[in-house]
Formats: structure tokens, C-alpha cells, sequence
């Protein structure tokens, strides 16, 4: 088993913490600040707790002063960036406790924390705080010459960006960020333009309609934007959204055949669910996205649907062969229910055919 994020934060990490800030403020009690790290129920945090926990700490031992304090951090934060990147956003998280009236400063000091260690998390309570003037340093953000810098304006107001709070103000309506994610969407940097494909799938999950608008306004201008619409458009692609697929050249396949599925009727859990198909047509197959959808039974009796990608391209002959299997071994992120569970084929957001199994 690999071993937990949390786990980063452990005593190696502190003492070395402890003394690089000793390094540049004398008064640093390293041997105080470290007891009050590890407390009796420091075990049973999880990773972000466990890092509010430390920059609390920090804010603690570190003078009053914000300005004063971040002085000292940005210093320790420079003899430390060469081998951290997560374990070093608790220099963010302190500014996001201690540095929310102080804008400027923050906004300063998350730019350049940024450069090495990402600053999305904290930047989003300053956006809940200061809607127009946090918006407004995320545009000029925009055109920084450094790719991290300009990443951070795309990544930190995405609405549902992952282990960060929400921005319901975005979720309602993404008019703002489209300012910027338009600024992005031809970035140079791959690294930008992936943050901005995942802010605009994002998008989709609460105003599809808006991000229609933008695929129809912005495809077609190259074949880089373009793969960045596509990822952009992901969660569309799998909910079979017609209009999407069209836009990306998956038309309905209405001369297209299934032939030959077969599948394990009985899985069992730990093992995998294997299955096969042929694809005809009395033409070329032309441009076609095979997915499968699996119906996973869950706790309360009802299924819950996943779709998968198994493959997308523009296949020049008339048949295609496809095998495929799905495991059944326990994992972290999901939980196997023993039962009748349904398997489905998706050729270009039609489905062929569906069929249950049952795990055993």
C-alpha cells in the first residue's frame, strides 16, 4: 500500500521545518513549537488538517505582526523549496488564517509561494472574501511570465476544484472565471492549459448549457485548443451528451453493428469481469468513441453508473475487435457490493447492448 499524503508531515519534516525558522527569527522556540505539533490526537488527522494544525502553530509562535511573520516564512520557505512542494502549503495556509486583512500583502506573498509550491487552496477564501479585487489580480495574473503564476489564476477559482472549499458564487454562475480561463485558453504551457480544461469540466457539472456555448465560440481554432475542449468536456462526453459528441465529430451510428458480446456472467470479488465484442459496419467505421458503462450495485439496492473509456479514433475499415476486462479487487475509492451488477457498451453515446452479471 503506498504510503499516506498525511504522513509527509512527520518528524523528519518538523524538526526540519523547526529549524529553518530558528535559522531566521532567533526567538523561535523550536523545542516547544515541536511538542505542540505533536499532540495526543496528531495521529488521527488527516492531511489537511494536519497542515492547518501546523500553520496554526506557526502563527502561534511567530511575532503578532503579520507583515513581520510572513517576512520570516518567505525567507524559510526559500531554504526549504528545493526538496518540498505539498509539505510546503503551510506557508499558504498560514496566510489564508492569519493574512485575510492584510490583501495586499497576501496577495503578494501567495504570487510568489506559488512559483514552487501551489497556492489554489488559500487563494479561495481571499475570492469568498474579495470577490472583485481577488478576480481582478487573478486577470492580471493572466500574463505573468511564469507558468505557476499564471496556472494559480485559472486553478484557484475553479469551482469545484478537489479537498478545497467550494466557490458557490462561481457555481451559480461562471461568467467571471470564463474572463480569465479565455485569457488561458491557448497558453503556451500545457500545465496552464490542462488547470484551464479541468476549471471548464467543472463548469459543466452545474451550467452544461454555458460550457455549450463556449465549445461552439472557441472550437476549431486549432487542434490544441481543441484537445483542450475535449478534456474540458469530459463529464459530457460520458453522460452522452448529443450535442457535445457532435461537436467532436461522433455522430450517431446509425449504420453500425454489435456482434459476438461476451462476457463473465459470474464474477468473483477479487477477480475481473472479462468481456469481448466485434464492431461492423458495410462502411468504414469512420470516427468512433467506444465506451463501456458499468452499473455498480451499492448499499441501498440502487445502482450507480460509471462509463469508462475504451478507446477513440477514426478507424479506416469495417470491423474491430475489442477485449476488455473491468477488476474486482477491493480498492480504497470504491466499495464492491455483492449482487446483480450491469454491464453496457457505448459506440459513440448509443448503447449496444447491456447485459447483467452477478458478483459473488
Amino acid at each position: 500500500m503506498a504510503p499516506l499524503l498525511k504522513n509527509l508531515y512527520n518528524e523528519e519534516y518538523i524538526s526540519l521545518l523547526a529549524t529553518n525558522i530558528s535559522l531566521f527569527y532567533k526567538e523561535f522556540d523550536v523545542e516547544n513549537f515541536t511538542k505542540e505539533i505533536f499532540v495526543e490526537s496528531y495521529e488521527n488527522l488527516e492531511l489537511k488538517e494536519r497542515m492547518r494544525h501546523i500553520s496554526t502553530m506557526l502563527g502561534t509562535h511567530l511575532p503578532s505582526d503579520y507583515k513581520e511573520s510572513i517576512e520570516i516564512l518567505k525567507q524559510v520557505f526559500s531554504s526549504m523549496n528545493y526538496a518540498f512542494s505539498l509539505e510546503n502549503m503551510i506557508f499558504q495556509d498560514f496566510v489564508e488564517v492569519y493574512g485575510l486583512n492584510d490583501f495586499k500583502i497576501s496577495m503578494d506573498t501567495l504570487e510568489s509561494f506559488t512559483k514552487q509550491s501551489s497556492s489554489e487552496f488559500a487563494i479561495r477564501k481571499f475570492i469568498l472574501k474579495y470577490p472583485e479585487e481577488t478576480l481582478q489580480q487573478m486577470l492580471l495574473w493572466t500574463a505573468s511570465n511564469n507558468e505557476h503564476v499564471r496556472r494559480l489564476a485559472s486553478e484557484g477559482c475553479r469551482p469545484r476544484l478537489p479537498w478545497a472549499i467550494s466557490l458557490p458564487l462561481f457555481k451559480k454562475n461562471p461568467t467571471k472565471i470564463l474572463e480569465i480561463l479565455t485569457l488561458l485558453k491557448d497558453d503556451e504551457s500545457k500545465y496552464v492549459r490542462k488547470s484551464v480544461a479541468n476549471n471548464l469540466n467543472d463548469i459543466s457539472k452545474d451550467n452544461p448549457e454555458i460550457l455549450k456555448r463556449v465549445t461552439k465560440k472557441w472550437i476549431g481554432a486549432s487542434r490544441r485548443r481543441d484537445s483542450l475542449l475535449k478534456h474540458g468536456c469530459r463529464t459530457l462526453l460520458k453522460n452522452s451528451d448529443r450535442e457535445i459528441l457532435e461537436l467532436f465529430g461522433f455522430k450517431e451510428p446509425t449504420k453500425i453493428q454489435l456482434k459476438n458480446f461476451c462476457f463473465t456472467k459470474d464474477v468473483k470479488l477479487g477477480g475481473s469481469l472479462e468481456f469481448s465484442f466485434e464492431i461492423i459496419s458495410k462502411e468504414v467505421l469512420g470516427q468512433i468513441r467506444v465506451e463501456f458503462a458499468l452499473d455498480f450495485l451499492r448499499k441501498n439496492g440502487q445502482q450507480n453508473r460509471k462509463v469508462f473509456k475504451i478507446s477513440e479514433a477514426t478507424v479506416l475499415e469495417n470491423r474491430k475487435t475489442i477485449s476488455k476486462s473491468y477488476s474486482f479487487k477491493k480498492i480504497s475509492t470504491r466499495v464492491y457490493y455483492r449482487g446483480k451488477q450491469r454491464v453496457s457498451i457505448l459506440i459513440n453515446g448509443v448503447s449496444f447492448v447491456s447485459e447483467e452479471f452477478t458478483l459473488s
